[in-house]
């Protein structure tokens, strides 16, 4: 990988090195993911003084599952330490709208350069490995700018130039198990039992999966690139081969100990110790359940 693109570890947060920019620059209305209003551009009240989260180890408990899979993609530690050079925004009030202005922008950024280093760890092959990093060397190079540079950036020109790249690895890769499988990208699967369904190197690039019951179904190739899973059932499903899967997907779905997730991810702490026994359909699974409802758009 060339030195320009970042590495892995740079497009993850480090709250250590933020200033707590995920818990004041968004806005948030109280809801089943937040327990309480907060508008964009003031601190959560939950924020220290340090700018860590005063109830991190237990934010589901106190009504706060939304900010457990918010994931910047490591924009915050850049924005504070290179974009602002370590100058926060309390200490320093003058930087609190650029900061606002600007958040947004870099995180859209580093979210692109994720999937483009993920494209690159996939090695598609050319013409696609020199495009893919060429497209990366391209957006490393717009997240180094200034606060008044990044504010004119247009990020959905560059999405338009990246997502095309993308989808064109994701086929060739899916390709690898014997596919590419079947096509359900956005489609409406929310509630849909697919215990049975035919998901290996499927494309469910921002397919709504909230509350789908996957239970023990092998997503191997499956590309699941904006895939919405929130209170998704993955227990004993199979994700360690998936491609394009976030760890903030992972934590809004629900998981157990036979649940396999990519080893860069790791299994997160909510989901459930104890294995689940898959239970089989009344029809004995014949058929493929997957129904198109919708696209995304």
């Amino acid at each position: 990988m060339p030195t320009d693109l970042p590495r892995t570890a740079d497009l993850r947060a480090d709250c250590a090195r933020c200033f707590g920019l995920c818990c004041y620059v968004p806005a948030f209305a109280a809801s089943a993911d937040f327990a309480v209003d907060k508008p964009a551009g003031t601190p959560c009240p939950n924020l220290a003084d340090d700018f860590r989260c005063g109830i991190h180890d237990r934010l589901r408990e106190r009504g706060f599952p939304g900010c457990t899979v918010f994931d910047c993609f490591g924009a915050g530690q850049q924005l504070a330490q290179v974009t602002f050079g370590g100058r926060d925004w309390r200490t320093h009030p003058e930087l609190a709208a650029p900061v606002r202005a600007v958040f947004p922008v870099l995180r859209a950024l580093h979210e692109l350069l994720w999937y483009v280093t993920e494209a690159v760890a996939l090695r598609p092959g050319d013409p696609l490995d020199t495009e893919l990093r060429q497209v990366g060397e391209r957006l490393a190079a717009h997240t180094r700018l200034g606060p008044d540079e990044l504010r004119a950036v247009d990020v959905d020109a560059l999405r338009g130039e990246v997502n095309p790249v993308l989808s064109q690895v994701s086929t060739r890769v899916r390709a690898r198990g014997g596919g590419p499988g079947r096509d359900h990208r956005g489609a409406d699967l929310v509630g849909a039992d697919l215990r049975r369904a035919d998901l290996r190197a499927a494309n469910l690039r921002g397919a709504y999966l909230i509350g789908a019951d996957l239970r023990g179904v092998d997503l191997h190739l499956a590309d699941l690139t904006g895939a919405d899973l929130r209170g998704a059932d993955l227990r004993g499903a199979d994700l360690a081969g998936s491609i394009f899967v976030t760890r903030a997907q992972l934590d809004a779905a629900r998981g157990d100990a036979r649940t396999a997730v990519p080893a860069s991810l790791g299994r997160p702490a909510h989901w459930s110790p104890t294995p689940v026994t898959i239970a089989r359909r009344p029809d004995g699974g014949r058929g493929d359940p997957v129904r198109r409802r919708g696209r995304r758009g």
